[in-house]
C-alpha cells in the first residue's frame, strides 16, 4: 500500500512541478499579491505574534513579500535550515540574508536555535505540492515538516501554501503524512475541520 501511494506521489510531484513550471510571469505576480495578502489577511485574524514560515523556491509560491511585511510588523519569525538527521532547526535570521542549504533549498543565515524553538510559535506556515479536501498535505518527499508536525506536542495552527489549482479532492498518503489546518492560495484561506 504504502508503495503505491509513494510511487502516485512521485508521479504527481512530477506534474506539479511542470505546472509550476509553466506559471507565466503574470501569473505568477497576480498569485504573489493575493499568497501575500492572504498570509497577512490569516496572520492578523489569528493574532499571531511570532510565526514560522519558510523561504521559497523559485517554483513556489512567493512567500517573500509575506515574510517582508512580517520583519516590518516586529513579528518573530523562525525560518527552517535542513539538517542531515532530517530534523529543522530554526533561526530568526535578518530578513535579508541567505543562502543555499541541503538539497539547494534557499535558507536564512542566522543563530541556530534547535528543533524545539518552533513550539514557541502562534502560527506555522509551510509548504506543500498539494493539499487535499481533507486537510491532507502532501510534500515534496524529504519528510522535513511531517517529522516536525508529528513530534509537536501542542501545534498551533498549520497552513500550507499552495497554487489554487493543487487544492484537490485527495492526495495519496503513507503513515508518517500529517495534515494541516488550513491552506492559504492566490484566492482563499481554506480551513479544514
Amino acid at each position: 500500500m504504502d508503495s503505491d501511494a509513494g510511487n502516485q506521489k512521485r508521479a504527481l510531484r512530477a506534474e506539479l512541478r511542470e505546472r509550476r513550471r509553466n506559471l507565466t510571469v503574470p501569473e505568477r505576480e497576480a498569485a504573489t499579491v493575493g499568497i501575500t495578502r492572504n498570509l497577512v489577511d490569516l496572520t492578523t485574524d489569528l493574532s499571531a505574534q511570532s510565526i514560522a514560515a519558510y523561504l521559497s523556491t523559485s517554483i513556489e509560491p512567493d512567500t517573500r513579500p509575506f515574510l517582508n511585511w512580517a520583519h516590518r510588523q516586529g513579528l518573530r519569525v523562525l525560518l527552517p535550515i535542513t539538517r542531515e538527521d532530517g530534523l529543522l532547526d530554526w533561526t530568526t535570521g535578518d530578513g535579508e540574508s541567505e543562502t543555499e542549504g541541503l538539497y539547494g533549498m534557499p535558507e536564512a543565515v542566522g543563530e541556530l536555535l534547535g528543533p524545539i524553538a518552533i513550539n514557541d510559535v502562534d502560527l506555522i506556515v509551510i509548504p506543500a505540492a498539494a493539499v487535499d479536501a481533507t486537510g491532507m498535505r502532501m510534500g515534496w518527499g524529504r519528510g522535513y515538516f511531517d517529522k516536525t508536525l508529528g513530534s509537536m506536542e501542542k501545534c498551533p495552527p498549520v497552513y500550507a501554501v499552495v497554487f489554487d489549482t493543487e487544492l484537490v479532492d485527495e492526495v495519496p498518503r503513507e503513515k508518517h503524512d500529517q495534515p494541516v489546518d488550513g491552506a492559504v492560495t492566490p484566492t482563499r484561506i481554506v480551513q479544514f475541520s
